[in-house]
């Protein structure tokens, strides 16, 4: 039986509610766990949310609440809008669950028990906004602001994500050693060039991996300081780091360390999908992790993909630097009145953009994308087929045109190749360039010329057929990206089966004279303000 693909998003932060950078990793991850279904193959896809450390402790007590009742509301909101989004994930993992918490607690007594952590004082310059530890070289690389808290010349460093001023801190924890496996990563990342994507990405590994580490990777923080956290089950007064805690879930879900047969079935991960911010967590801190377990090295994720950011004008998106972009405002405001909205938005992310360089949101970008790959195109191909079908042979679709006039079926090999890459932007653009296609094929065979020709009533069923045809195979390739829009060209069509990949291959598969569905205009027109 075949290993199940296993992709995963990373666990949310649930300080704030999510935005458009959230959307984008998750609407990635469920686009190509919807062609792997669509493929037949089996496929398992995992999001969740993040929910301890000083950073959510912090937002809870802002909000004048308990942290786990905030962590119940914000999680609530990162769920309620997959849903909307119509991301189908196969687990949903909440940091905060019992079955994550012992699992984590079993694995960090592992380490424990293998003599891989060390009890040690430990000092560096840490960021709460983002979690992290950053070394002084680090830190000072992305510059100062004024300020001198421990005595520095030049003021304090600020931290190189986020770039406000990180704190100095000394605390007593358990940590796990860097540097004896630094070596090993070295020759793994050498041996695997593909394993982070894009190379910029990879190349950023190993520049990382040539200069000075911290000497260890904080596994617990001092309960004293950081209250809301897993329990140490061997130090009472520790808590689990919260990055510690949050990239476990990509094995605890798994099955590891209690259910061996389940995370045989789906380790390794076959993608992590990840921003760019974060790889240095799961590419230098996670894989070490993961080899201090013990797993052999045909046992790390297969694929890291760290995708690009989505700014506005040329400010990376945060939430904690205030200028996020809010999908339920982009949906319910700019794409108002649209019953596809979501759709739109999935669209317009996954193909304005080659996956993993940066992108820009305006909302000009995304009206002008949609006008003019969607309603212009799209939709007014599905509308003026069908028109065409119920004017010229009564809302029946002919018999399937002999040959493949637009070289329809050809394009799934393009599609197919794009996604082996995760190319989500080349596989919409091979898909819609078969639109734009059918377009031209429309006004080069003039079917209301045709209709006026008796003699010509054979050529018109075969244009008609052969438009209908091109639409099932467009609807076929373009259920992972616009699951409700491909779903409304199917019934527009006349169809009832399932889609399946394969069939976007073969030509001529719609049953003669099928009668078409009900179908209405796809991407309406907004009303025009009074």
């Amino acid at each position: 039986m075949p290993k199940t693909t296993y992709l995963t998003t990373p666990l949310y932060y649930v300080n704030a509610a999510p935005h458009i950078g959230h959307s984008y990793t998750t609407i990635a991850a469920d686009a190509l766990a919807r062609y792997h279904r669509l493929r037949g193959e089996p496929v398992f896809l995992l999001t969740g949310t993040d929910e301890h450390g000083q950073k959510i402790a912090q937002a809870a007590a802002k909000a004048g609440k308990e942290p786990q009742a905030f962590t119940d509301e914000v999680s609530e909101r990162f769920r309620s809008l997959w849903g909307r989004l119509s991301i189908r994930f196969d687990d949903y993992i909440r940091t905060t669950q019992p079955r994550h918490v012992q699992a984590v607690q079993q694995i960090v007594q592992r380490l424990k028990d293998t003599n891989q952590l060390t009890h040690s004082a430990y000092e560096g310059w840490y960021c709460t906004p983002d979690e992290t530890f950053w070394t002084e070289a680090e830190a000072k690389k992305a510059g100062a602001r004024p300020g001198n808290s421990e005595g520095r010349a030049g003021g304090d460093p600020v931290c190189p994500t986020c770039q406000r001023p990180v704190e100095f801190v000394r605390e007593e924890g358990w940590h796990l050693p860097l540097e004896p496996h630094r070596a090993w990563l070295r020759g793994y990342v050498a041996a695997h060039p593909d394993w982070i994507q894009p190379a910029a990405r990879y190349n950023e590994l190993k520049s990382l991996l040539e200069q000075p580490l911290p000497e260890s990777l904080s596994i617990t923080r001092p309960k004293s300081r950081i209250s809301w956290g897993i329990p140490v089950p061997f130090a009472p007064d520790q808590v689990v780091y919260v990055w510690i805690d949050a990239l476990l879930n990509y094995i605890t879900v798994a099955g590891y360390p209690g259910d061996p047969k389940r995370f045989a079935g789906l380790w390794p991960a076959d993608i992590h999908f990840i921003g760019k911010d974060i790889l240095r967590h799961h590419a230098l801190y996670w894989p070490i992790m993961l080899h201090a377990l013990g797993l052999p090295d045909d046992q790390m994720p297969r694929r890291i993909i760290a995708h690009g950011h989505w700014k506005v004008g040329e400010q990376k998106m945060s939430k904690s630097l205030g200028n996020i972009i809010d999908p339920h405002v982009v949906m319910d405001q700019l794409l108002k009145g649209q019953p596809n909205g979501a759709d739109i938005y999935r669209y317009f992310l996954l193909r304005e953009i080659p996956f993993g360089q940066d992108g820009s949101f305006s909302e000009d970008a995304l009206m002008k994308r949609f006008a003019a790959d969607l309603a212009n195109d799209l939709g007014n191909l599905v509308n003026r087929t069908c028109s065409m079908i119920d004017r010229y042979r009564g809302g029946k679709i002919p018999a399937p045109a002999a040959s493949d006039p637009l070289n329809a079926a050809a394009v799934h090999r393009e599609v197919e190749a794009a996604m082996a890459g995760a190319e989500f932007s080349a596989a919409l653009g091979a898909i819609m360039g078969l639109v734009t296609k059918a377009n031209q094929f429309v006004e080069t065979a003039a079917p209301w010329k045709l209709d006026k020709q008796p003699e010509a009533a054979a050529q018109l069923d075969q244009v008609l057929a052969a438009l209908a045809d091109a639409l099932r195979i467009a609807a076929i390739l373009l259920a992972p990206f616009l699951p409700s829009v491909a779903g409304e060209i199917w019934r527009q069509l006349g169809c009832t089966g399932e889609m399946r990949f394969a069939d976007a291959a073969r030509w001529g598969l719609l049953p003669a004279w099928q009668a078409l569905g009900p179908h209405p205009i796809l991407f309406p027109r907004a009303e025009a303000k009074g």
